[in-house]
């Protein structure tokens, strides 16, 4: 039986389009990907620098020592593992008895008591809605999974970090403001789309196709 390794954008594909996933995964046809954006991985790059630079000093950063629910939290001090999480190619990972792997890399994580804490930094052109946080629960739901599955204690909550631009001042600098919003952890919710995305790949290609795969 053929083993697969699939990944959170993975899964992503798959909760939205069923045959686009099954030809990805064959390697039949993928889904010309979209434009993305290049600030969010700028931004990305620059905030884990800004988070290690106060973890080395023992110290948690202004826009989560200011948060009621960081209290008693620090962030992850193991460089080295947090450098492999952070892989997304590596990242945290996990085999089943079948040899199907799953991995996914992480933004950053807290530490609370003996429980660690998934934080993910998003970048946005305004303040998060109500919903916007719902569209990052597969994802969440996975890197907990994941460490659960390596040993470690999660909490039954994660944090999405939201930055947003605030204002530009006079000499150029632009001021991007934060919102901090805690979400619930629903394990069985990642484990069981990915067991189901592991049986559909083991099964004939699906006949129902998106605006995408049609005629593929």
């Amino acid at each position: 039986m053929q083993t697969y390794k699939l990944s959170p954008s993975a899964l992503n594909l798959f909760t939205e389009c069923h045959r686009c996933f099954w030809l990805k995964h064959h390697k039949v046809w993928t889904r010309p990907s979209t434009p993305f954006p290049g600030l969010p991985n700028g931004m990305d790059r620059v905030l884990k620098v800004h988070f290690d630079n106060f973890m080395e000093k023992g110290q948690m950063p202004p826009e989560l020592c200011e948060k009621q629910e960081c209290t008693n939290t620090k962030l992850f001090d193991d460089k080295e593992k947090l450098k492999l999480w952070r892989n997304s190619f590596k990242g945290v990972s996990f085999t089943d008895k079948e040899g199907n792997e799953l991995h996914g890399g992480v933004d950053n994580i807290l530490v609370k008591g003996k429980k660690l804490i998934v934080l993910d930094y998003k970048t946005r052109g305004t303040a998060p809605k109500e919903e916007t946080a719902n569209y990052s629960k597969l994802q969440q739901n996975i890197y907990n999974f994941l460490l659960r599955k390596k040993g470690y204690e999660t909490e039954d909550y994660y944090f999405l970090l939201f930055y947003f631009p605030k204002e530009v001042m006079a000499t150029g600098e632009v001021i991007f403001d934060t919102e901090l919003v805690k979400m619930k952890v629903d394990v069985n919710m990642a484990e069981k789309v990915w067991k189901s995305a592991i049986k559909l790949l083991n099964s004939d290609c699906p006949v129902k196709s998106c605006e995408w795969c049609d005629g593929r």
